[in-house]
């Protein structure tokens, strides 16, 4: 079937139709009936996905698309290039291969790197890909990693393990043993194969049961993009045996600076809300380092548990979203009717006891415009209202 989408008429259709309406064109007859239609279409969907996420393989003539959900599933061009440069060493090997995304930038700094995947065609599809990107030095194998590295007597520098869960039955909490491969139980096997292991999971997963988890935990990197928490990075040192270094970053942001954040013994001053007000972007708020941030940007907190930041000079390069207040009043009917009542404004609830749609179901509040109004309980345990512009 590889070699069938690869033929420059087949592909001439694919490109002419990258824009095309899938639907209105599965209507159509199928022009090249040795191709079985869904996979013409999914060509076009997969690619399609590819768009934002992975602008190298939608931009680049003669890449081979797998089932979509690959695509769906793969590390974006982003955190893989993030994910690339906490490596180093001549070899690497993927226990977990999949549509290869990570490999191609893993290959930009490795000798050699090992793409294991247990799908033939899913393997079949990345070594093609990898001959167009000209990744000479990535080696995909067809294999089950644990059987691979069980019988091989092949040593690498790095392994890297993006584990999958196996159901959702356990909703948002689950265990890395609930995945597979099961790293806990394969530790040891990689250990034996690797002084370095790198492993990615959901930011679903809750860091701290992942550090129960996982001994010899060095670092771990909280990987935002564009301010949505895409991924918690662990990396695993055999020799290591103190306390991980934490970090965060928000990729394709305004500050998309990598924050390291080690002293978790200091506690951010609480006081009064002044000039400015700041939120903490995605990473930063999964990491929970919410008192550290306080401390390094010489911030004051609200409230212990409101996880929003107030200082009387603006601080610039915060990471996160700044505003300048401009009212503040008490959450009660006679200073809430006349503020906002039936107005527009961009809603958010920090430490309140009411959600963002009971407020504004409750006040007639429409979303949008260019003010921001925090429902938040201040350091006083007062339920207020401040009402920001947002400073770029």
């Amino acid at each position: 079937m590889m070699e069938t989408l690869l033929h420059t008429e087949v592909q001439d259709w694919l490109k002419k139709n990258a824009d095309a309406d899938v639907r209105l064109l599965a209507l159509k007859k199928n022009p090249f009936p040795e191709i079985p239609y869904p996979d013409l279409m999914n060509q076009i969907l997969a690619r399609e996905k590819c768009r934002h996420k992975l602008p190298l393989w939608f931009g680049t003539d003669g890449i081979l698309y797998p089932e979509k959900i690959s695509i769906e599933q793969s590390s974006s061009q982003a955190t893989a290039e993030f994910k690339a440069s906490l490596v180093s060493g001549d070899s690497l090997f993927d226990a977990t291969g999949g549509f290869g995304v990570d490999d191609h930038y893993f290959a930009q700094k490795m000798k050699t790197v090992v793409h294991c995947e247990m799908n033939q065609a899913l393997s079949e599809t990345v070594s093609h890909n990898a001959n167009i990107l000209g990744d000479g030095n990535l080696e995909p194998i067809c294999a089950d990693s644990s059987e691979f590295l069980t019988s091989s007597d092949r040593t690498f520098d790095w392994i890297y393990v993006d584990p999958s869960r196996r159901n959702d039955k356990k909703g948002k909490v689950f265990l890395l043993a609930d995945c597979l491969p099961n790293v806990p139980e394969s530790l040891d096997l990689y250990f034996e194969k690797a002084p370095n292991i790198l492993v990615k999971v959901s930011p679903m997963l809750d860091i701290s049961q992942g550090i129960s988890e996982l001994p010899n935990v060095s670092a771990i990197y909280v990987v935002a993009l564009e301010n949505e928490v895409k991924e918690v990075l662990f990396v695993l040192d055999r020799n290591f045996n103190a306390k991980p270094q934490w970090f965060t970053i928000n990729l394709e942001s305004s500050q998309s600076e990598l924050f390291p954040w080690s002293d978790f013994d200091q506690s951010a001053p609480i006081g009064s809300i002044s000039n400015y007000l700041y939120e903490p972007d995605a990473a930063i708020r999964k990491a929970g380092v919410f008192d550290e941030v306080g401390v390094k940007f010489g911030l004051r907190k609200l409230h212990r548990n409101t996880h929003l930041y107030t200082s009387d000079e603006l601080v610039k390069c915060f990471p996160g979203r700044s505003f300048l207040v401009n009212q503040q009043i008490t959450y009660t009917k006679s200073e809430m009717k006349p503020a906002l009542y039936g107005q527009k404004a961009n809603v958010a609830v920090r430490n309140f006891p009411e959600t963002v749609e009971q407020i504004r179901n409750k006040w007639k509040i429409s979303d949008g415009g260019d003010r921001y109004c925090f429902f938040v309980t201040d350091s006083t345990n007062d339920k207020i209202v401040l009402f920001c512009s947002k400073i770029s």
